[in-house]
């Protein structure tokens, strides 16, 4: 079996997947840094790829896939395998009927304990080795008049790293959104970064989902910690950018 095209398309498939869904999330935590689970609409992006390769392998030479054809044309022929036949005729329409099932059916489970979707913030956090006070803290491009050049740095930060989660319009809708659970918070109307201040916001911005609070948990964010890719002046512009794209002012501490 070790020898047959078809087997050996079978186990470069299983292998790929399994480094896919647990190699690859792996190695962060393997060298000190934040993790997050490959989304689903990646995972099958990838296996898609795969596939299409293991196919290009086994069908560029007329022997070998004369060979990787057999096994499936005894099945499909041979009446001694007729039932591999009906099994299969059975197993595969229950299979997807199960996915669809598990897919749709309401899964609704009481957390062990009382969670805050907006969890108290720290009185001060650490960021590249600075002690930052976040109690009274004001954005400082807004506290210099500088919010041209806030707005424009903070626009290119978000479209290279938070709109694939958070959406082109702010709304928690982006490409990869619907592979997290919880989805991606939406940034727009009066429920969401609108009751924050934005020293609210820069920390949850620079400490992810892992800086989350007990009364977070256990749904927590899956967004990583941007400290660990952006610089103090950067996770501060995309901050501003967010409230100006949004078009809503930021709480106050006046307000808070």
């Amino acid at each position: 079996m070790r020898d047959h095209p078809f087997w050996q398309a079978i186990l470069v498939f299983i292998a790929a997947w399994i480094l896919v869904r647990w190699g690859i999330p792996y190695v962060p935590p393997l060298v000190g840094i934040s993790s997050a689970p490959v989304p689903t609409s990646v995972e099958l992006q990838y296996m898609l790829t795969v596939l299409v390769g293991i196919l290009i392998w086994v069908s560029d030479n007329e022997v070998r896939w004369k060979r990787f054809k057999e096994p499936i044309r005894n099945v499909m022929v041979q009446p001694e395998r007729k039932w591999m036949r009906v099994a299969f005729l059975v197993a595969i329409p229950l299979l997807v009927a199960f996915v669809t099932y598990d897919t749709v059916r309401p899964k609704v489970t009481a957390p062990v304990g009382l969670r805050s979707v907006h969890p108290a913030n720290p009185t001060s956090i650490t960021v590249d080795g600075e002690s930052i006070i976040l109690e009274g803290l004001e954005n400082p491009f807004r506290a210099e008049g500088r919010g041209d050049e806030a707005y424009a740095l903070g626009l290119d930060i978000y479209y290279q790293n938070c709109m694939a989660c958070h959406g082109d319009y702010l709304d928690g809708q982006g490409h990869y959104a619907h592979g997290y659970n919880p989805l991606p918070l939406p940034l727009r109307g009066g429920g969401t970064i609108a009751q924050l201040t934005e020293s609210y916001v820069f920390w949850r911005i620079a400490k992810g989902g892992a800086g989350l609070p007990r009364e977070g948990q256990p749904w927590n964010s899956a967004m990583p910690a941007w400290e660990d890719f952006l610089t103090v002046e950067e996770m501060w512009a995309v901050t501003y950018f967010l409230y100006e794209q949004a078009g809503i002012s930021p709480r106050t501490w006046e307000e808070h």
